[in-house]
């Protein structure tokens, strides 16, 4: 009987070690990006933070024009290691797209730091823009959330919001939100 009750614990506690990750931190885990509105239709983004012997700023850029920001997210990052390489993308949400400026619109960036012993270069493009089923203009304030396979979009202009899978941008809008909605702010 004890023989068999140490078998089960030995397995048991290898499941659990099994799924804990034994990496080392992040290769950017020491660098940090800095995001600022530039009046309502820029992002300025600058990457800082230490490497192996150096400190300091890495990189910056801008993101945008867009009509109108509406809301941002940065994604979660993947890293390659033998290439030193640590990718994110940026959601960014357009509350104010199109010819009449009342559209939305989801634009996709894709952010790449290259990290090299104490060198770091850092790159982004804009990888992706969607139109959403969803109302823009002057008077929207948007609202938008994420898990690792997707956006949640809503607006107060809508009583839908939508659901954006990250994987292939196919959109699912939902049913009427329960709560109250957002009322206009001055």
């Amino acid at each position: 009987m004890y023989m068999r009750l140490v078998f089960v614990v030995s397995v048991v506690s290898l499941l659990l070690v099994g799924k804990t990750p034994l990496h080392a931190s992040a290769i950017d885990s020491t660098l940090f990006t800095t995001y600022t509105l530039g009046g309502k239709t820029n992002i300025n983004w600058t990457v800082c933070g230490s490497l192996p012997g150096t400190s300091g700023c890495y990189g910056a850029g801008t993101l945008g024009p867009f009509g109108r920001i509406g809301a941002m997210i940065e994604g979660n990052p993947t890293q390659n290691l033998k290439a030193g390489t640590v990718t994110r993308y940026i959601y960014v949400l357009d509350v104010g797209y199109g010819s009449g400026a009342n559209e939305v619109a989801l634009y996709v960036y894709k952010k790449v730091d290259v990290i090299s012993g104490g060198d770091e270069s850092v790159s982004t493009s804009l990888f992706k823009t969607v139109t959403l089923p969803l109302t823009g203009g002057t008077k929207t304030i948007a609202s938008m959330g994420a898990n690792a396979k997707f956006l949640y979009i809503g607006t107060n202009q809508d009583q839908l919001a939508v659901q954006v899978q990250k994987s292939n941008f196919a959109i699912t809008q939902f049913s009427e939100v329960s709560g109250p909605r957002s009322e206009e702010h001055t």
